[in-house]
């Protein structure tokens, strides 16, 4: 019978292996729906089996059905990685499995995730003191800022919003009952502040690097506008809120230090594993308000308060120890180099771009996504993308800008190199010509 060691090497050597050759796979997976399942057996087993079947069945069953997101040529929506720091610390998470309802059941789980958001608040150049804990994704956080705006308010009941602006806005919005009021953006996709009306808000959102084309929204005067009428303002940095570590990117999030939350996903542009979102805040008190509920089986003889009371789940993974394992490992110097090398392609692959007769950037690039298209219909684009990626060499997105099918490419993955890029735009050229 095989040990946990035993089982364990094996399932390190294959993720070594994997990421080792990921480059080899067709980026996007290609699987009919309902094939992945049908593969599968309709129950579980009635005799335990060795964790080695698992292993096999995640090559011969899975693997098919696997979209690469740590593949260096993934470029659609936004690129991730889970950096090896990272994915090792997950195997500490889950062998010491916290769960984080309050302070005395994981002090460890609780102080690490205090400190490391701190950490990651100096980084991002944000001001001191903000309050930081983690949720599991940029949507939960704004739940959680819409929901205190709305106990800090509750006679106002409309979110104000860009009409760029993520979709969660709006699910966030319906979920808390909120009336949602968009406003129309400028030429280059970011907010129009005159057009801002916010009579009954109760918040704002406004973000730094929009979904669809990163786009960015005047944040301080938006914050002039939020002060002045008592409106919460939330900035929304879920992508682009990691390139604030190079100080000669900051510019683009001048006034963010004035909002009253703001939510980045480190498991986005920061290297760390799915999922980790960084909330700060500087209105504690308005989450307490809003969240806190602490029942009688939890109350504890200690003068703190737990992080479940800021947000709305009581359990709480130590998600805090593969951020604090990716902050080590890399460092200041390493999350800059590879933020600057991303910035760097998009760069080059926009200059290709801009080069080529019959190409044409669509939308202001601040930091490491391009949004393009070819000449001519929107039928056609879509047509190009489609052979791009049936092709697996590599994997893009799409948008619709100003009424137009636009294709994007998003740099993110810290294994990304020039050779990826130009691929991607070789791709690009040779599928364009074959239509």
């Amino acid at each position: 019978m095989s040990s946990f060691r035993d089982d364990g090497a094996a399932a390190l050597e294959w993720v070594a292996s994997y990421l080792e050759r990921v480059r080899e796979y067709p980026v996007l997976s290609t699987v009919e729906p309902g094939r992945i399942r049908a593969a599968l057996p309709p129950a579980a087993p009635e005799a335990p089996e060795p964790f080695a079947a698992l292993l096999r069945d995640l090559d011969e069953v899975l693997m098919p059905g696997i979209t690469h997101w740590q593949s260096p040529r993934y470029f659609a929506y936004f690129a991730t990685t889970g950096g090896e720091p990272g994915i090792l610390a997950e195997l500490l998470i889950a062998g010491l499995n916290q769960v984080g309802i309050l302070w005395r059941a994981s002090p460890a789980l609780q102080e690490l995730e205090e400190v490391t958001l701190d950490w990651l608040r100096q980084l991002l150049g944000l001001p001191d003191p903000l309050h930081g804990h983690i949720e599991d994704t940029a949507s939960s956080g704004l739940v959680t800022a819409l929901a205190a705006a709305r106990a800090a308010r509750p006679e106002r009941r409309v979110v104000v919003c860009s009409e760029h602006t993520h979709s969660s806005t709006t699910k966030a919005a319906r979920l808390l009952e909120l009336e949602l009021r968009t406003v129309p953006a400028d030429g280059t996709h970011a907010m129009r502040p005159d057009l801002v009306d916010l009579s009954n808000a109760c918040a704002l959102v406004a973000t730094v690097g929009t979904t669809s084309s990163a786009a960015v929204d005047p944040v301080s005067l938006l914050a002039d506008m939020t002060a002045a009428e008592g409106v919460w303002l939330h900035v929304d940095a879920a992508y682009a809120g990691a390139a604030a570590v190079c100080p000669e990117l900051r510019h683009h999030f001048a006034g963010w230090e004035r909002a009253d939350s703001i939510g980045v996903n480190p498991h986005k542009w920061l290297f760390t594993p799915m999922d980790c979102s960084a909330f700060f805040s500087r209105r504690p008190d308005d989450l307490r308000r809003a969240f806190s509920l602490v029942p009688e089986y939890l109350r504890v003889s200690e003068d703190v308060v737990s992080l479940s009371e800021y947000a709305s789940p009581l359990g709480r993974r130590f998600r805090a120890l593969k951020l604090w394992a990716t902050l080590r490992c890399y460092g200041r110097e390493g999350l800059q180099a590879i933020l600057r090398e991303h910035v760097r392609l998009a760069a080059l692959f926009e200059s290709w771009v801009r080069a080529e007769p019959g190409w044409t950037v669509c939308a202001p690039r601040h930091f490491s996504l391009v949004c393009f298209r070819r000449d001519g219909g929107d039928e056609e684009n879509e047509a190009l993308l489609r052979r791009v990626n049936d092709s697996g060499e590599v994997f893009l997105s799409h948008t619709r800008l100003d009424g137009h099918y636009v294709l994007r490419l998003a740099i993110g993955n810290a294994r990304t190199a020039e050779e990826d890029v130009r691929l991607a735009w070789d791709v690009l050229r040779r599928e364009a010509a074959a239509l």
